[in-house]
């Protein structure tokens, strides 16, 4: 794998990028559970800005990074100027001088690129309102690990059509899965993402569908996934999504129509009665508890990776 500088979207790695880190986010799990933490990064430091409020993002990075052997700053909106009396390039620059790494979740993309742009070491996208790719690499592993691979898998998205749909699409194609992305009309992934696996597909042999039919995208998936339909931010429109998202609810009937192994996927928080039922999220194919773990796994991964010397 060559050196990153930044990790921000999944589309910026190619298929054997992306085996990589999962190969190591799997011998760092392992080394984990045998009692053995390295302290691969000993004496570096990882700013962690948060625009949003995390629970997992936050602990799994923070943890990370202390079983690394280095040391974590957690930062709020009050704690810093970015974008509110300083510039995102000058905080980059100062930031820079400072650190070894940065993880920043936020709503604008577009500020992660410019803090890459600017910043002299590496920049970790914890979240923006655009792509998720910590959570999809996790989510990746995760995949790997209930079925053995990845490619020629079929993974079945249902909801709203937001960062991790579009993140999701990138992986899908990066590792020759069939993503069948399942949207109300109006609430599509991003065209770009969208464009951007098909590209990708067309050379790893996935296959990459989005379409309007919940049922459609579910009928003999290996793995089935869903996102909370109001994410942070859209409190405003809870009314008008609640209905328009009626129809969307993975329950037992339409889990049913997965392959009978299938595995149920969710990046958390979880809101029962309406993205899924309570029957699905504590049922058997449900294994959100291990995807949530392997969030620290993979994080752990990319921090090596990006701040490792050498």
């Amino acid at each position: 794998m060559k050196k990153h500088k930044d990790f921000i979207s999944l589309s910026d790695f190619n298929p054997a990028e992306i085996s990589e880190l999962l190969d190591l986010a799997d011998q760092l799990k392992k080394d984990r559970q045998a009692g053995k933490c390295e302290p691969i990064l000993k004496g570096k430091t990882l700013a962690m800005i948060f625009a949003k409020s995390s629970t997992r993002t936050r602990i799994s990075f923070e943890v990370g990074i202390h079983e690394l052997g280095g040391v974590g700053f957690y930062l709020n909106s009050n704690d810093i100027q970015l974008g509110r009396g300083e510039t995102v390039a000058d905080t980059a620059r100062v930031m820079s001088r400072y650190i070894d790494g940065i993880m920043i979740r936020t709503y604008s993309h577009n500020s992660v690129i410019e803090l890459a742009k600017y910043s002299t070491v590496p920049i970790i996208n914890g979240l923006t309102d655009l792509e998720h790719p910590c959570q999809v690499l996790c989510d990746l592993m995760t995949v790997r690990e209930f079925k053995g691979q990845l490619k020629g898998l079929k993974m079945a998205y249902i909801g709203d059509g937001n960062n991790m749909a579009n993140s999701l699409l990138h992986g899908a194609a990066l590792t020759g899965m069939h993503i069948a992305v399942a949207t109300p009309r109006g609430y599509e992934s991003d065209p770009v993402c969208v464009s951007q696996a098909q590209d990708i597909a067309a050379t790893t042999g996935a296959k990459i569908e989005t379409i309007h039919d919940p049922d459609e995208a579910i009928k003999d998936a290996d793995v089935v996934y869903t996102d909370t339909w109001i994410s942070m931010g859209q409190e405003d429109e809870k009314k008008e999504r609640m209905a328009v998202f009626s129809g969307f609810t993975i329950d037992r009937t339409m889990m049913s129509q997965a392959k009978k192994d299938a595995i149920f996927l969710h990046c958390l928080p979880a809101y029962r009665g309406y993205e899924m039922t309570a029957e699905v999220f504590e049922g058997p194919h449900s294994v959100v508890f291990d995807q949530a773990e392997n969030r620290l796994h993979a994080q752990k991964a990319i921090m090596v990776k990006l701040m490792q010397d050498g």
